[in-house]
Protein backbone atom coordinates (compact mmCIF):
# COMPACT_ATOMS: atom_id res chain seq x y z
CA UNK A 1 0.00 0.00 0.00
CA UNK A 2 1.45 3.38 -1.02
CA UNK A 3 1.15 7.06 0.41
CA UNK A 4 -1.59 7.95 -1.81
CA UNK A 5 -3.73 4.88 -0.69
CA UNK A 6 -3.29 5.75 2.68
CA UNK A 7 -4.72 9.43 2.08
CA UNK A 8 -7.13 8.30 0.28
CA UNK A 9 -8.56 5.96 2.83
CA UNK A 10 -8.04 9.08 5.84
CA UNK A 11 -9.91 10.91 3.22
CA UNK A 12 -12.58 8.32 3.25
CA UNK A 13 -13.00 7.90 7.44
CA UNK A 14 -13.04 11.47 7.62
CA UNK A 15 -16.15 11.85 5.34
CA UNK A 16 -17.80 9.01 7.57
CA UNK A 17 -17.41 11.16 10.56
CA UNK A 18 -18.93 13.64 9.08
CA UNK A 19 -21.46 12.23 6.96
CA UNK A 20 -22.48 11.25 10.78
CA UNK A 21 -22.76 14.28 12.45
CA UNK A 22 -19.38 13.52 14.37
CA UNK A 23 -17.09 15.80 13.35
CA UNK A 24 -16.97 19.13 11.08
CA UNK A 25 -14.27 20.17 8.72
CA UNK A 26 -14.17 23.83 10.89
CA UNK A 27 -13.56 21.28 13.95
CA UNK A 28 -10.76 19.02 12.09
CA UNK A 29 -8.84 22.19 11.26
CA UNK A 30 -9.26 23.74 14.64
CA UNK A 31 -7.65 20.93 16.58
CA UNK A 32 -5.09 19.79 14.03
CA UNK A 33 -4.06 23.76 14.14
CA UNK A 34 -4.53 24.50 10.60
CA UNK A 35 -6.81 26.87 8.51
CA UNK A 36 -10.01 25.66 7.77
CA UNK A 37 -9.40 25.94 3.66
CA UNK A 38 -6.15 23.61 4.02
CA UNK A 39 -8.46 20.95 5.35
CA UNK A 40 -11.35 21.29 3.45
CA UNK A 41 -9.18 20.98 0.07
CA UNK A 42 -8.06 17.57 1.65
CA UNK A 43 -11.14 16.69 2.07
CA UNK A 44 -12.54 17.53 -1.33
CA UNK A 45 -8.81 15.94 -3.15
CA UNK A 46 -7.57 19.46 -4.49
CA UNK A 47 -4.47 18.72 -2.70
CA UNK A 48 -2.84 16.09 -0.32
CA UNK A 49 -0.94 16.50 3.16
CA UNK A 50 2.28 16.07 4.22
CA UNK A 51 3.19 12.92 6.33
CA UNK A 52 3.82 15.43 9.84
CA UNK A 53 0.21 16.81 9.06
CA UNK A 54 -1.60 13.31 8.32
CA UNK A 55 0.02 12.47 11.66
CA UNK A 56 -1.74 15.33 13.39
CA UNK A 57 -5.12 14.85 11.44
CA UNK A 58 -4.69 10.82 12.81
CA UNK A 59 -3.67 12.17 16.49
CA UNK A 60 -6.71 14.66 17.20
CA UNK A 61 -8.99 12.05 16.06
CA UNK A 62 -7.42 9.25 17.36
CA UNK A 63 -6.66 7.10 14.52
CA UNK A 64 -3.93 4.70 14.08
CA UNK A 65 -2.49 4.00 10.46
CA UNK A 66 -4.11 0.41 11.37
CA UNK A 67 -7.20 1.60 11.42
CA UNK A 68 -6.64 2.71 7.42
CA UNK A 69 -5.60 -1.18 6.72
CA UNK A 70 -7.87 -4.03 5.80
CA UNK A 71 -8.41 -5.78 8.95
CA UNK A 72 -7.47 -9.46 7.16
CA UNK A 73 -4.69 -7.95 5.20
CA UNK A 74 -3.02 -6.91 8.78
CA UNK A 75 -4.28 -10.01 11.06
CA UNK A 76 -2.29 -11.79 8.04
CA UNK A 77 1.06 -9.56 8.38
CA UNK A 78 0.75 -9.77 12.21
CA UNK A 79 1.34 -13.30 11.92
CA UNK A 80 -2.05 -14.32 13.52
CA UNK A 81 -2.92 -17.61 11.96
CA UNK A 82 -5.88 -18.23 9.81
CA UNK A 83 -8.10 -20.98 10.10
CA UNK A 84 -9.10 -20.49 6.33
CA UNK A 85 -8.22 -24.03 5.64
CA UNK A 86 -10.93 -25.51 8.06
CA UNK A 87 -14.85 -25.39 9.11
CA UNK A 88 -13.58 -22.50 12.16
CA UNK A 89 -12.85 -19.40 12.31
CA UNK A 90 -10.06 -17.73 15.01
CA UNK A 91 -11.67 -15.43 17.43
CA UNK A 92 -9.26 -13.07 19.96
CA UNK A 93 -9.58 -13.05 23.51
CA UNK A 94 -8.65 -9.56 24.45
CA UNK A 95 -9.10 -7.17 27.75
CA UNK A 96 -11.63 -4.70 28.25
CA UNK A 97 -9.79 -2.26 26.56
CA UNK A 98 -8.39 -3.54 23.45
CA UNK A 99 -12.45 -4.29 23.05
CA UNK A 100 -13.08 -0.87 23.22
CA UNK A 101 -10.40 0.69 21.54
CA UNK A 102 -8.57 -1.59 18.97
CA UNK A 103 -9.93 -1.46 15.40
CA UNK A 104 -7.40 -4.52 14.06
CA UNK A 105 -6.53 -6.97 16.79
CA UNK A 106 -2.84 -7.33 16.88
CA UNK A 107 -1.10 -10.17 17.96
CA UNK A 108 0.54 -8.60 20.99
CA UNK A 109 -2.83 -7.78 21.81
CA UNK A 110 -4.58 -10.89 22.07
CA UNK A 111 -4.74 -12.92 25.09
CA UNK A 112 -5.81 -16.45 23.83
CA UNK A 113 -7.36 -17.72 21.04
CA UNK A 114 -11.14 -19.55 20.91
CA UNK A 115 -12.38 -21.42 17.73
CA UNK A 116 -16.11 -21.01 16.55
CA UNK A 117 -17.51 -22.32 13.14
CA UNK A 118 -17.75 -19.92 10.00
CA UNK A 119 -21.28 -21.57 9.64
CA UNK A 120 -22.18 -19.95 12.88
CA UNK A 121 -20.33 -16.67 12.49
CA UNK A 122 -21.32 -15.86 9.37
CA UNK A 123 -25.46 -16.43 9.68
CA UNK A 124 -25.22 -13.82 13.08
CA UNK A 125 -26.98 -10.64 11.15
CA UNK A 126 -24.78 -7.26 11.80
CA UNK A 127 -26.29 -4.07 12.14
CA UNK A 128 -24.16 -1.10 12.12
CA UNK A 129 -25.21 2.31 13.54
CA UNK A 130 -22.17 4.92 12.55
CA UNK A 131 -18.94 4.53 11.54
CA UNK A 132 -18.09 0.68 12.16
CA UNK A 133 -16.96 -1.07 8.87
CA UNK A 134 -13.23 -0.95 9.65
CA UNK A 135 -13.43 -2.83 13.25
CA UNK A 136 -12.36 -6.04 12.95
CA UNK A 137 -16.13 -7.61 14.10
CA UNK A 138 -15.81 -10.53 16.10
CA UNK A 139 -13.72 -10.70 19.85
CA UNK A 140 -13.73 -12.72 23.02
CA UNK A 141 -14.08 -10.96 26.50
CA UNK A 142 -13.76 -13.38 29.83
CA UNK A 143 -16.63 -12.15 32.25
CA UNK A 144 -15.27 -10.19 35.46
CA UNK A 145 -16.70 -10.73 38.85
CA UNK A 146 -18.71 -7.46 38.82
CA UNK A 147 -20.52 -8.54 35.72
CA UNK A 148 -20.90 -12.06 36.56
CA UNK A 149 -22.84 -11.05 39.57
CA UNK A 150 -25.13 -8.50 37.73
CA UNK A 151 -26.03 -11.56 34.53
CA UNK A 152 -26.39 -14.28 37.61
CA UNK A 153 -27.16 -16.29 36.40
CA UNK A 154 -27.42 -15.56 32.81
CA UNK A 155 -23.62 -15.18 32.47
CA UNK A 156 -21.44 -16.37 35.40
CA UNK A 157 -17.93 -14.97 36.22
CA UNK A 158 -15.41 -16.44 34.24
CA UNK A 159 -17.78 -17.19 31.08
CA UNK A 160 -16.41 -16.39 27.61
CA UNK A 161 -18.68 -14.00 25.87
CA UNK A 162 -18.52 -13.14 22.25
CA UNK A 163 -18.79 -10.14 21.10
CA UNK A 164 -20.35 -8.86 18.04
CA UNK A 165 -18.54 -5.44 17.32
CA UNK A 166 -20.82 -5.09 14.25
CA UNK A 167 -23.88 -5.04 15.94
CA UNK A 168 -24.28 -1.50 18.27
CA UNK A 169 -27.97 -0.82 17.11
CA UNK A 170 -30.65 -0.86 20.27
CA UNK A 171 -32.99 -2.80 17.91
CA UNK A 172 -33.83 -6.36 19.29
CA UNK A 173 -32.00 -8.94 17.60
CA UNK A 174 -34.84 -11.57 17.85
CA UNK A 175 -38.45 -10.63 18.64
CA UNK A 176 -39.23 -10.35 22.07
CA UNK A 177 -35.95 -10.53 23.56
CA UNK A 178 -33.52 -8.35 24.68
CA UNK A 179 -30.05 -8.38 23.91
CA UNK A 180 -27.03 -8.31 26.17
CA UNK A 181 -24.40 -5.66 24.95
CA UNK A 182 -20.44 -5.05 26.23
CA UNK A 183 -20.86 -1.26 26.98
CA UNK A 184 -18.16 1.50 27.11
CA UNK A 185 -18.07 3.53 30.40
CA UNK A 186 -15.44 4.83 32.32
CA UNK A 187 -12.63 2.62 30.48
CA UNK A 188 -14.83 -0.26 31.38
CA UNK A 189 -16.72 -3.07 29.15
CA UNK A 190 -19.75 -2.92 31.33
CA UNK A 191 -22.11 -6.14 30.16
CA UNK A 192 -25.92 -5.46 30.73
CA UNK A 193 -28.99 -5.74 29.09
CA UNK A 194 -29.21 -1.45 27.75
CA UNK A 195 -32.24 0.57 26.70
CA UNK A 196 -32.30 4.47 25.99
CA UNK A 197 -34.61 6.81 28.01
CA UNK A 198 -33.84 10.72 26.40
CA UNK A 199 -30.10 10.97 27.11
CA UNK A 200 -29.40 8.34 28.88
CA UNK A 201 -28.31 4.68 28.83
CA UNK A 202 -30.00 2.31 31.35
CA UNK A 203 -27.64 -0.68 31.82
CA UNK A 204 -30.02 -3.43 33.70
CA UNK A 205 -28.47 -6.08 35.14
CA UNK A 206 -30.30 -10.24 35.07
CA UNK A 207 -29.90 -10.28 38.78
CA UNK A 208 -32.51 -8.46 40.25
CA UNK A 209 -30.46 -8.34 43.48
CA UNK A 210 -27.82 -5.85 41.88
CA UNK A 211 -28.43 -2.04 41.20
CA UNK A 212 -29.17 -0.42 37.97
CA UNK A 213 -26.90 1.73 36.13
CA UNK A 214 -28.06 4.84 34.88
CA UNK A 215 -24.99 6.48 32.03
CA UNK A 216 -25.42 10.33 30.99
CA UNK A 217 -25.06 10.64 27.77
CA UNK A 218 -22.26 13.38 26.20
CA UNK A 219 -23.72 16.28 24.26
CA UNK A 220 -23.42 15.05 20.47
CA UNK A 221 -22.69 11.67 20.93
CA UNK A 222 -25.42 8.29 20.69
CA UNK A 223 -26.02 5.37 22.30
CA UNK A 224 -24.19 3.39 19.52
CA UNK A 225 -21.02 5.21 20.06
CA UNK A 226 -20.96 3.42 23.41
CA UNK A 227 -21.76 0.21 22.77
CA UNK A 228 -19.10 -1.67 22.00
CA UNK A 229 -21.02 -5.13 20.84
CA UNK A 230 -23.67 -7.44 21.23
CA UNK A 231 -23.27 -10.92 23.11
CA UNK A 232 -24.22 -13.60 20.66
CA UNK A 233 -22.51 -16.23 22.67
CA UNK A 234 -22.08 -17.70 26.31
CA UNK A 235 -19.30 -20.14 27.03
CA UNK A 236 -18.35 -21.91 30.05
CA UNK A 237 -14.58 -23.28 30.80
CA UNK A 238 -15.38 -26.78 32.34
Amino acid sequence: MNFKVLQDRLRDSLWKRIDTGELTGLQLAKAAGFKQAHISNFLNRKRGLSIEAMDRVMSVQRLSVLDLFDPKDVSKRAGIPSAANDQFQEVPLVDEATAINTSVIMRMKVKDIFKFKKDFLHQLRPAIEGARNNLERFVVLRINPRDGASMHPRIQTGAMVLIDRHYNSLKPYRRGKFNIYAVAHKGRCIVRYVELARNHLILRPHNQDCAVEIMPLPKNKHAFDHIVGRVCYVGIET
